[in-house]
């Protein structure tokens, strides 16, 4: 059996499965993990290692700025200011192969990514279906739910 396959496939069927909301969450997650590779490849002597995962960051980055939706929400436009920021601070950081830079943009990164992962929470408890005495079947979430409460989409 070919493990590296189907954790692929399974990978895929959870990200074409998540909601838009545990999207956003999933994006940050992998945010925080490509910065951890990208200091740990630095600090283990070996720079040049940390190129990809500070060029998915910076895509990563760049498809929070591309999706977010600065009408939606009065803080919109600076969330976009802040994307914009850590943007350049990543590449920065991949010019300069500087662990403190990439630790200045873990400091941005991770507090954002705690509050989307609220944001995210409070909004399926928000639409969670009421607990009946029988358990009901709902159907499966196409992801357009109330995404746009949290600002994106």
């Amino acid at each position: 059996m070919n493990y590296t396959n189907t954790r692929d496939a399974y990978l895929q069927d959870a990200v074409f499965s998540a909601s838009p909301a545990r999207l956003l969450t999933m994006l940050f997650d992998r945010l925080v993990l490509d910065l951890e590779r990208a200091e740990k490849a630095i600090t283990g002597g070996v720079p040049l290692e940390a190129t990809p995962h500070l060029l998915h960051a910076q895509d990563i980055v760049t498809e929070l700025t591309n999706t977010l939706n600065v009408e939606v929400w009065e803080g919109g436009k600076q969330l976009q200011a802040l994307y914009l920021h850590l943007y350049s601070a990543l590449v920065a950081a991949n010019m300069n192969k500087s662990v403190d830079e990439i630790r200045d943009c873990r400091d941005i990164v991770e507090p954002l990514r705690q509050t989307w992962h609220e944001a995210a929470n409070a909004v399926a408890t928000h639409n969670a279906p009421a607990r009946s005495a029988a358990p009901v079947r709902q159907p499966v979430s196409t992801g357009a739910g109330s995404f746009g409460e949290l600002g994106v989409g």
